[in-house]
């Protein structure tokens, strides 16, 4: 009973309890208040977040809690601190894009306060029930604001299509999950991790489970094949979710299958390794080709999505130290990169009213030079063009491949690196050379730009000091390597 209740073990889940405190209170305020309270309850939803970011830090420490349900350390915590940035400022940006379209509800930061939670759970989940608990309250929340415009057909089927193919994704981890236990004998990472020491990794049932496992993981972070949720899902749900589907889930995601494969599974590296570079290589391509034709610039980068997820997945699947720092530093970069583009984005309005085609950039480096400078930075860094932050990430991630001896897929990430150039290009070459019809609307200062500014600023300048957020990565990565 001791190990449940002492104090020490809330201490760890410290950042967690505040925000579950916070959002409850502020839900039971919102019920109470009604619409009046909505102003009030995005803003402190946002300082709640940024205050449990901080409370991650001060004091930092680390260990396991509630019967070893629960663990801390330093990658961890750099994930969360990541989820709850990114979550921060997709929240921030929300509240113009909702107000205009009159659906701004107090109910809206709490649920994204919700997800995040949720993240955060998952991601220091150190056992196969936390894991799940922690995964569908994120999922659960995903599907309410995915469908949050209710008077949009698009966001109903976006909010239909995702809780349909996340249920089906969720059984199979749950089937894997169930797998894994009957051959290994428990659910904690630490019972699966002794069991495959012991032999049970050369059974075939537990490679099965292994593999439904990373299915289910694998559509969390929209892997082909498992992405066929991600372009629909982008392009129907409002802008702001979109971003936020894009940034926060991705990093959380990524950061659980570190924490599975890394963990637990690692002794079965040889085996799960094959499925990760398939997926990898998968991805990459297909993120490369599929996005050539398409003219909603929210579908494309869906498929930018999926093919920076092939990247990351490269990373994971050097299974080494330098590996997983590769794979930290570029989600940290990949989340400046997208909260800038989809910033501009939600700038992209004639009369009032969204506009979301490639065709509707046109002319916007004459009506709109620092937006269109802005745009051009981020397309240049995602299609990894030295000296901005996207090239830095792109060669940490095959450096790490080359080193692990991942030859032919660091080959090929290249080569659909060089093909996913064509449409971020495609992009640059529509704002600048191309005659517009109709001029965007001249943007207000706004959280919008001022995040489009701010991260154009961070990824041009990135090569200049690349230091701390290197170490930061090192730091993170050297936790799963004593």
């Amino acid at each position: 009973m001791n190990d449940i209740i002492g104090l020490e073990h809330w201490t760890l889940a410290r950042p967690e309890l505040f925000l579950a405190v916070a959002t409850s209170l502020l839900l039971l305020y919102g019920v109470l208040r009604g619409e009046a309270s909505t102003a009030f309850i995005s803003i402190a939803t946002s300082v709640a977040l940024i205050v449990t970011a901080i409370l991650l830090f001060a004091p930092y420490r680390e260990g396991t809690a509630f019967a070893s349900l629960f663990v801390t350390d330093r990658l961890t915590t750099t994930m969360k601190a990541l989820v709850l940035i990114s979550s921060a400022v997709a929240l921030l940006m929300s509240r113009a894009y909702f107000e205009r379209a009159q659906v701004w509800r107090f109910e809206y930061p709490l649920i994204v306060a919700l997800a995040t939670l949720g993240m955060m759970l998952m991601i220091s989940a150190n056992d196969l029930m936390s894991l799940y608990v922690g995964l569908e309250l994120q999922s659960l929340a995903l599907y309410v604001i995915a469908a949050f415009q209710r008077d949009s057909v698009r966001s109903t089927e976006a909010g239909i299509k995702y809780f349909v193919l996340g249920s089906v994704a969720s059984g199979m981890l749950l089937f894997g999950a169930s797998l894994i236990y009957g051959f290994c004998g428990g659910t904690a990472f630490v019972q699966i991790s002794q069991a495959l020491l012991a032999g049970k990794a050369a059974e075939i049932g537990t490679t099965i489970g292994l593999v439904f496992v990373v299915a289910g993981l694998a559509f969390k972070v929209a892997a082909v094949p498992f992405h066929m949720w991600t372009p629909d899902v982008y392009e129907g749900a409002p802008t702001p979710v979109t971003a936020f589907f894009a940034v926060a889930t991705k990093i959380a995601g990524v950061s659980l299958l570190v924490s599975v494969l890394m963990g637990p599974f690692k002794p079965m590296f040889p085996q799960w390794q094959q499925i990760i570079v398939a997926a990898a290589v998968l991805s990459m391509a297909w993120g490369a080709f599929a996005a050539l034709r398409q003219q909603n610039i929210k579908r494309l980068m869906a498929y930018s999505s999926i093919a920076n997820v092939g990247y990351v997945l490269l990373g994971v699947a050097s299974g080494t130290e330098k590996g997983i720092q590769s794979v930290v530093f570029y989600l940290a970069i990949y989340m400046v990169m997208n909260l800038g583009t989809f910033a501009i984005i939600l700038l992209m309005k004639r009369r009032d009213i969204m506009v979301e085609n490639v065709s509707d950039l046109a002319g916007l480096g004459r009506s709109h030079p620092l937006l269109a400078l802005a745009m051009m930075v981020f397309m240049f860094s995602l299609a990894g063009i030295p000296p901005l932050a996207g090239f830095w990430g792109k060669l940490y991630v095959f450096m790490a491949a080359v080193e692990a001896r991942l030859f032919w897929p660091a080959v090929l990430g290249v080569l659909a690196s060089v093909v996913a150039s064509y449409y971020y290009l495609r992009i640059v070459k529509v704002m600048y050379f191309d005659e517009g019809t109709e001029a965007i609307d001249q943007p207000v200062f706004s959280m919008n730009r001022a995040v489009a500014f701010v991260s154009a600023v961070l990824v041009a300048l990135f090569s200049l000091l690349p230091q701390p957020l290197s170490a930061i990565a090192a730091a993170a990565a050297k936790g799963l390597f004593p």
